[in-house]
Parts: structure tokens; C-alpha cells; sequence
């Protein structure tokens, strides 16, 4: 069974910085590409960034360069979404997520339909 667990998320300053882990179990993910999603307060879930586990290219929303970035660690399998001078508006659960990758560019993998398996979810939550 596909699991996704996420972590890291807490109460932060703005201004500070963090690092969400997703750590994935029960299947080989080396095809797959892992994406990072979040959903503020009474708003639709939005898309992050993601990263192809098989060659290591990261895509990001125009939204958040600049200040998050995903990475990977394929021995742990685990992604990771290191987040630098939160501020309010980053206030979300984030969720990680996975698709099997058939060779489309990574920019279609903004779109919450394409991933088969997600995790739960980890709050983060920045006061000013």
C-alpha cells in the first residue's frame, strides 16, 4: 500500500524558514514525480512545485520562486520542500503527492488530477 506521510509544518515567524519532508512508502517511486501542494484557509488547494524522482528537474508556480524549493533524497525517498522568509500568506496545509511520470514536461504536474496518491497533509502556519 502507497503511503505518503508528510512533516514538518508548525507555527513559525514571518521571516522565518522551514523545511516540509514527504516520506513515501510501498512502492519504487524512481518513475514518479513528486508534488508539493498547499491549500490556505477557506481557499482551493494550489499547486507548489514538483521535482521528476527519475532526473531531478524541479518545476515551481511563478507564485513561490525564489523562495521554495524541492528537493530530493531517493535513498530515504523522501522530497523535501525547504521554504525560506514565510510570510502570512504561506499560512496552509501542504500536501505531497505523487504521479507516475509517462515523459510529460513537468509543468503538467500543476494539476491535482494527474497525481494518483497523496499524503495527509501538514499545517503550516506563519504569524506576523
Amino acid at each position: 500500500q502507497v503511503q505518503l506521510v508528510e512533516s514538518g509544518g508548525g507555527l513559525v515567524q514571518a521571516g522565518g524558514s522551514l523545511r516540509l519532508a514527504c516520506a513515501a512508502s510501498g512502492r519504487a517511486f524512481s518513475g514518479y514525480v513528486m508534488g508539493w501542494f498547499r491549500q490556505p484557509p477557506g481557499r482551493e488547494r494550489d499547486f507548489v512545485a514538483a521535482i521528476n524522482l527519475s532526473d531531478s528537474t524541479t518545476y515551481a508556480a511563478d507564485s513561490v520562486k525564489g523562495r521554495f524549493t524541492i528537493s530530493r533524497d531517493n535513498a530515504k525517498n523522501t522530497v523535501y520542500l525547504q521554504i525560506y522568509s514565510l510570510k502570512p500568506e504561506d499560512t496552509a496545509v501542504y500536501y505531497c503527492a505523487a504521479a507516475p511520470s509517462f515523459g510529460p514536461a513537468l509543468p503538467i504536474y500543476s494539476a491535482e488530477g494527474e497525481y494518483d496518491y497523496w499524503g495527509q497533509g501538514t499545517q503550516v502556519t506563519v504569524s506576523s
